[in-house]
C-alpha cells in the first residue's frame, strides 16, 4: 500500500463519525498534503446547505431589546408602576435588583418607527440599520437558563454553560472542513473599546476547541502589532531558513506521531504549515490599500482604524470573500462608553454604542449584497441576553439582565428577509409566543449550513458529544428561505 493510502485509510478509520458523512481532522489532512486526494477526503455536509459563511457579530453585554427592536408603547401606560406579579411570575433577578424596594416599569427614552415592507419597529438609534430590514428575520423571543454574563455569553457560544466545550464556530470548521487552504477556517475578532471600565471579560476560550481536535479552535487576529503573533519571521530568518526549520520539525513530529499515535500530533504539523502559508495570505488580506474609497463610505471613516468595530466587519467581508467559514466578531465598547451592558445611563451608553455599529452593519449587509456573497453568508447580531423593562436604581437609572426573553436577528444564508418571529409580553419581560431557546437556535444555524444537530457529534467516553448537548431542540423551520 502507498503510504499516502495508508495515511488516509488511518485517519479515516480514527475518525469516522456523524452516519458515516463526516472525517475529523481532515481539514489538517488537506493542509498537511495539499492534494486533490485529500481535499476529497473533507467533511460533506448532511444536506444541501444555504449558507457556506458565517459572519457572527455577538454584541457583548446585553443589548436591551425593548430599546432597540420590540417595541413596547404599552409601558408609557404603565410607567412608574410595579412590575406585575402576573408577568413577572416569581421568576429570578440578579442580586443587582431584586433588593430594590420597587421595580418600577420604565419605558424607552428613544422613539421608534416602522421601516421596510415588513414594518419592523426600529429605534431612532439605529437610522442605518433600519434601511436593511427587509433583508433580516429578527427572532424577538430568544431566551436562556443563564441570568449572568460569563456562563450567558459561554451558552450562546458553546450550548452550555460550563465552560471547555467546542463554540459554534469550532463545529462548523469540524463538520464542514476547510474553504481556503491558505487561512484559518475559523477566525475571531475582538473589536477594541477604548475605555474598559465596565466592559464584559472576553477570552480564547470561548473561541476554544474544547474536546475537538486544536485544528478547530478559533483563530484570534490582533488589531495592534501584527496580527497574528509570529506571522513575522524574527530578524536574520530568512524564508529559506524558516522553509528548512519547518521541514525539520515536521520529520521529529511524523517520528513522534509513528510512536503515539497522538491525533493532535497530526494537528501540531497541519498547523505549522498554515502559519508558513499564512505568511504569504494575511498581509495581503489585512492590507486595505486597495479598497476603494466607496468601501470607506459604506462602513464609515472608522474602518480604516485597526482594532475598530468598522474595521472588523470590513476585515469579515475580506475573510469570507477568500473562503473564511467562520467569523466570529465580539463587539463592547466605544469612545468613553461602556458596553451594552447598561446597568446605568441608558441614553448616554447606548447611544454611543448604536453610533459605533449602525452604519458598519448596514454597509456590511449592502457591500454583502452587492458581490453576491449574501445569499451564501448568514449574518448573525445579538446578545447574551436581553434587559429588564423595570429601572434599575441609580444616579442614572439603566436596566439589569434579563434572561427571559430577548432579539437576535440573522441576514442572508438562507433566512427569509423581513420576518418578524415570536412576541414578548407588553412590557417586554418574557418572550410568550413561539419561544426560542439556544439549542433551537443553535440547531437552525446549523441546519443553514447544512448539518443535522443530532448528527454532528463527537465520541467520547462513550457519549455522543453535540452542540445541543441532551437539552430538547428544534429547527426554526418559519425563518427559513
Amino acid at each position: 500500500m502507498h503510504p499516502f493510502d495508508e495515511y488516509v485509510r488511518n485517519i479515516t478509520r480514527r475518525h469516522f463519525f456523524a452516519k458515516g458523512s463526516h472525517l475529523l481532522g481532515t481539514a489538517a489532512l488537506a493542509a498537511l498534503a495539499g492534494t486533490d486526494r485529500a481535499r476529497a477526503a473533507l467533511p460533506q455536509p448532511h444536506h444541501a446547505a444555504k449558507a457556506k459563511h458565517v459572519i457572527y457579530l455577538h454584541m457583548v453585554g446585553g443589548p436591551p431589546q425593548m430599546d432597540l427592536y420590540d417595541y413596547k408603547p404599552k409601558m408609557v401606560e404603565y410607567f412608574d408602576k410595579d412590575l406585575p406579579d402576573s408577568i413577572r411570575m416569581g421568576q429570578r433577578l440578579t442580586t443587582m435588583t431584586s433588593g430594590q424596594a420597587r421595580f418600577p416599569i420604565a419605558p424607552s427614552k428613544f422613539q421608534f418607527a416602522k421601516y421596510g415592507k415588513c414594518g419592523m419597529d426600529v429605534c431612532e438609534l439605529l437610522p442605518w440599520t433600519s434601511k436593511m430590514v427587509d433583508d433580516m428575520c429578527f427572532i424577538r423571543t430568544m431566551y436562556t437558563e443563564a441570568i449572568n454574563h460569563e456562563p450567558a455569553i459561554t451558552y450562546m457560544q458553546t450550548g452550555n454553560q460550563v465552560t471547555g466545550r467546542p463554540c459554534l464556530g469550532a463545529w462548523a470548521s469540524y463538520g464542514l472542513g476547510s474553504l481556503n487552504q491558505n487561512l484559518p477556517t475559523f477566525v475571531v475578532l475582538v473589536a477594541q473599546p477604548t475605555n474598559t471600565e465596565q466592559v464584559q471579560a472576553i477570552s480564547a476560550r470561548l473561541w476554544s476547541s474544547g474536546y475537538l481536535s486544536g485544528e478547530h479552535a478559533g483563530v484570534s487576529f490582533r488589531s495592534k502589532g501584527d496580527p497574528i503573533l509570529y506571522i513575522n519571521n524574527p530578524p536574520g530568518v530568512s524564508p529559506e531558513v524558516r522553509r528548512k526549520t519547518l521541514d525539520g520539525l515536521r520529520a521529529l513530529n511524523e517520528m513522534n506521531y509513528q510512536t503515539t499515535g497522538d491525533a493532535e500530533t497530526e494537528t501540531r504539523i497541519a498547523q505549522y504549515e498554515m502559519a508558513y502559508r499564512m505568511q504569504a495570505s494575511v498581509p495581503e488580506l489585512t492590507d486595505l490599500a486597495k479598497e476603494p474609497e466607496s468601501t470607506f463610505k459604506l462602513y464609515g471613516d472608522a474602518a480604516k482604524k485597526p482594532g475598530t468595530f468598522a474595521n472588523s466587519v470590513l476585515m469579515a467581508r475580506r475573510m469570507v470573500e477568500r473562503g473564511v467559514r467562520f467569523v466570529q466578531i465580539y463587539s463592547g465598547g466605544m469612545d468613553n462608553q461602556l458596553s451594552w451592558d447598561g446597568h446605568n445611563d441608558i441614553a448616554g451608553n447606548h447611544r454611543g454604542f448604536a453610533q459605533e455599529t449602525d452604519v458598519p452593519i448596514a454597509g456590511l449587509l449592502t457591500d454583502l449584497a452587492s458581490r453576491g456573497l449574501l445569499d451564501s453568508t448568514l449574518v448573525i447580531w445579538g446578545g447574551e441576553f436581553g434587559r429588564l423593562p423595570v429601572a434599575q436604581k441609580g444616579a442614572t437609572p439603566g436596566r439589569d439582565h434579563n434572561p427571559h426573553a430577548f432579539t437576535v436577528w440573522m441576514a442572508g444564508g438562507g433566512v427569509k428577509g423581513g420576518v418578524i418571529y415570536g412576541a414578548t409580553d407588553d412590557i417586554g419581560f418574557a418572550a410568550v409566543e413561539n419561544r426560542v431557546s439556544v439549542t433551537d437556535w443553535h440547531a437552525t444555524i446549523l441546519h443553514l449550513l447544512g448539518l443535522h444537530h443530532e448528527d454532528l457529534f463527537f465520541e467520547r467516553n462513550g457519549f455522543k458529544e453535540k452542540l445541543t448537548s441532551t437539552f430538547p431542540a428544534r429547527i426554526v423551520n418559519e425563518v427559513l428561505a
